[in-house]
């Protein structure tokens, strides 16, 4: 009896131990990098002005702005011509819950624009200059390192519409 009582209770105490080391997945946080690239276009210019970056998450109930999660972004405008050939750069990094995010949306300024044949135009985004730029996407967050690349992809983006005049319908892929 004794033989077998002892291992038993080694074993219980191993298996109290192990569950006491367990980590509560909800106070789990993640660090996250959103960062941007382009592929190839005939423009001279596309500049992008990027003020911030919010995430959202799949078990948000609702779609209110309170739902989202901003990031620490390096607002500035950016060319996305400068980003291609495997180049990116760092748009915005935080520390998150691991949770699966759902959405990631870019707020953008008002000084978009491309340049063609030398001459700068306005750029104007019709859908989104308010709401901002949305990927829709699904993506578990883990402890380690996260790093998000947003192809932003320019040649399909920018439209001339009429002779110098420029609209931006975002296409956004997550590589």
């Amino acid at each position: 009896m004794k033989k077998t009582l002892i291992p038993l209770l080694i074993l219980a105490a191993s298996v109290a131990g192990f569950e006491s080391c367990k980590k509560d997945s909800t106070n789990e946080t993640a660090n996250v990098q959103i960062r941007l690239t382009d592929a190839p276009t005939a423009l001279q210019e596309v500049n992008v002005d990027i003020q911030s970056i919010r995430v959202k998450f799949r078990d948000d109930e609702n779609d209110s702005t309170k739902n989202w999660v901003d990031l620490a972004t390096v607002p500035g405008v950016y060319n996305l011509l400068a980003l291609q050939g495997g180049i990116d750069t760092l748009l915005a990094s935080g520390t998150l819950p691991e949770r699966q995010v759902k959405e990631i949306r870019f707020i953008l300024g008002p000084n978009n624009t491309v340049k063609d044949n030398g001459i700068v135009y306005p750029l104007t985004i019709p859908s989104g200059a308010e709401s901002g730029l949305k990927i829709k996407f699904s993506k578990a967050l883990e402890a380690t390192l996260n790093t998000i690349v947003v192809d932003f992809d320019a040649a399909l983006s920018v439209k001339e519409e009429t002779p110098g005049e420029y609209k931006l319908r975002p296409v956004l892929k997550i590589k």
